[in-house]
């Protein structure tokens, strides 16, 4: 296995590089240590690895350059220092985080997340994640819900709604009542708005409330089913996209 550490502090990435070196979660064959933008951006250009530590901040820039100007398709396991918002956005779309100054442990309990899931990472999400992390002010959680009911207009509060479903074109909202109310959006772009610890997009037609559910039922272990308190109005089984199981029972994890 092949491991890239993109970090500019000397005293971070050997005391990152020791404890690796040292692990018995993971064999490692190469350690990679980049101190730049420009570095990481040239060495992924040319070289497939296994897994990337990256900081945030670099002396010459940011790591979202590095997603910018070339590809990154291993999972991602950040170094950062930024508010428990940001974490949960981390936990949300990624492997995992470690908080500065992070302890060997919770590097182990890192690595061990990443054996796990490391064949089901889907790395679509890993540039969408650190925009989220670096342009803070441009992602604001919506805790309102703006619907017309008749002749009146209802501001759905977020702790009211268990879940979300597309239907065809259209978007709905189901609140706890067992009332459901048509919004003007898509699933695609409503995940997007919603505080990432409360609601998780479980497959293409739902995103489920954390409050909502009632029961979670393994089948297999590519079979997942969620009972919900408040039951799907299809009376269909809500099944757990393979592909999101493991970040599923990250999130479930928080």
């Amino acid at each position: 296995m092949k491991i890239a550490i993109v970090e500019d502090e000397y005293l971070a990435s050997s005391y990152l590089k020791t404890i690796l070196e040292q692990q018995a979660i993971l064999q490692i064959a190469e350690i990679t240590v980049l101190k730049s933008v420009k570095e990481a951006v040239n060495f992924f250009n040319e070289n497939r690895i296994d897994l990337a530590f990256m900081d945030i901040h670099l002396g010459d820039g940011k790591s979202l350059e590095i997603f910018e100007k070339t590809i990154v398709s291993c999972p991602v396991i950040f170094i950062t220092a930024y508010d428990s918002y940001a974490i949960s956005v981390f936990k949300h779309f990624t492997i995992d985080y470690l908080l500065k100054p992070f302890e060997e442990q919770e590097l182990l309990e890192a690595l061990s997340k990443f054996k796990k899931i490391k064949d089901s990472f889907n790395s679509d999400t890993t540039l969408q994640s650190l925009v989220a992390i670096e342009n803070p002010e441009n992602t604001k959680i919506q805790r309102h819900f703006l619907v017309n009911h008749g002749y009146k207009l209802i501001s759905i509060n977020e702790s009211e709604i268990t879940y979300f479903t597309a239907t065809g074109k259209h978007l709905f909202i189901h609140v706890q009542s067992g009332n459901s109310y048509l919004y003007n959006n898509t699933l695609t772009d409503i995940i997007n708005s919603l505080d990432p610890f409360y609601f998780f997009k479980i497959n293409r037609k739902y995103i489920v409330h954390r409050n909502s559910i009632k029961e979670v039922v393994k089948h297999t272990a590519q079979k997942i089913e969620l009972i919900l308190t408040v039951p799907s109005v299809e009376n269909d089984a809500i099944l757990i996209s393979k592909k999101e199981i493991n970040n599923f029972k990250n999130w479930l994890d928080q």
